[in-house]
């Protein structure tokens, strides 16, 4: 991990060019989590102005805010990422949290057509990844050419539908990946993500799991896309294959929503256009020799980001802290591991590392959910911290 644990490997590939914010725990009587800038020569405490990231996206001023000459400066960014690593982490310096506190988690699912075929073969499956070679040839042979083109809720849609339907071939995963209705779940609770070489955590009863590596829609109150990161959407595909309503366990664990390393927000060199351009790559190295890589990109996103973000929020649902919103992905790695046609699976100890040009490197690693860090700091723990540190 050590590798990626270092600003040139963190960083976007422009550097600090953009304007970058994200969380740090800083220590001390009373310590606590800090929103900070990111600048050339470390990280700079915003929190004086702005108390929790909610409140610095819900601001109109947030890029000014972030850029700051009045912010004091608390550690550089070098000793921060060498100091976030889960094993190697002191509690009496600054590391690195998660990009954001009290907005919703929310996810966008089946929104490529590879992985609305993947979600298929689990569903077909029951669980059992034995059986999953044989079903993706069967169902890519049949439906996955006629879904490639098609524009979710179009009539063309719709007439696909009635064919695979007649041909005993609909699901409940191709109704929201060409149907007119997004899926959006909640992924994880405010303030429960994990950031920047931290744990990501597995179900222990889990044999068949993947990560998700996604592009991160950060969202104002409004509605307003204001900013993106990273994030490694975990998933237990036997839990979730067995019945879909299994999801909420095969997707909210502990530490399996993580964050980071930082968002970028919405200036004059990021925009909404560079997140539909986005390149995401995943590589995965495991301690038994394993590599695994992948790639995934925005531009062959079957739904525009502005639309799943209608979605999720609107007149028909509201988020006054704001929301981040996974975009989904493209990649559901099947590179057998151990067995022929078994496909892959997390080991312990996997370390995960997803990453974009405009956006930087997001790395975890693998653990149990029940031995991963636990999730101790919520909203009334933040509340009462901010308080004691009269920043309320």
């Amino acid at each position: 991990m050590d590798r990626y644990l270092t600003p040139a490997a963190t960083l976007p590939e422009d550097g600090c060019a953009g304007t970058l914010v994200g969380r740090l725990c800083v220590p001390g009587e009373p310590g606590g989590p800090a929103v900070v800038a990111v600048r050339e020569d470390g990280l700079y405490d915003l929190t004086p102005i702005v108390s929790t990231m909610s409140e610095l996206m819900a601001r109109e001023d947030r890029v000014a805010v972030a850029r700051s000459p009045g912010a004091k400066r608390i550690a550089g960014l070098e000793e921060v990422l060498a100091n976030s690593h889960c094993s190697q982490r002191r509690p009496a310096r600054p590391y690195l949290l998660a990009p954001c506190d009290l907005q919703a988690v929310k996810a966008a699912g089946v929104t490529f057509v590879k992985s609305m075929v993947e979600r298929v073969i689990e569903e077909q499956c029951k669980g059992d990844p034995s059986k999953a070679d044989g079903i993706r040839q069967r169902i890519e042979g049949a439906i996955g050419a006629s879904l490639r083109e098609v524009t979710p809720g179009s009539p063309e849609a719709a007439r696909v539908k009635e064919h695979l339907v007649a041909e005993g071939l609909w699901s409940q995963y191709l109704e929201v990946g060409i149907g007119p209705d997004a899926e959006i779940f909640t992924k994880a609770q405010p303030l429960s993500s994990v950031g920047q070489g931290s744990e990501i955590g597995i179900h222990r009863r889990s044999s068949w799991n993947n990560p998700e590596p996604e592009v991160v829609l950060v969202v104002d109150p409004e509605g307003r896309i204001v900013g993106a990161t990273l994030g490694n959407d975990v998933n237990l595909r036997d839990f979730e294959g067995r019945s879909a309503l299994l999801l909420g366990k095969a997707k909210d664990n502990n530490a399996a929503s993580a964050v980071g390393p930082f968002i970028r927000l919405f200036d004059e060199t990021f925009g909404l256009e560079d997140v539909r351009a986005a390149e995401v790559r995943l590589e995965v190295a495991g301690e038994d020799g394993f590599v695994l890589e992948g790639s995934s990109s925005m531009r062959e996103i079957s739904r525009d980001p502005e639309e799943l973000v209608a979605n999720m929020m609107g007149g028909h649902h509201h988020y006054p802290d704001g929301a981040l919103l996974f975009c989904g992905t493209m990649f559901a790695p099947t590179k057998d591991r151990g067995a022929p046609g078994m496909g892959f699976t997390h080991k312990l100890d996997d370390l995960v590392a997803i990453s974009s040009a405009r956006l930087g490197t997001l790395v975890n690693r693998v653990q149990y959910a029940d031995k991963a860090s636990p999730w101790t700091f919520g909203a009334v723990a933040l509340m009462r911290n901010l308080k004691a540190r009269g920043l309320l």
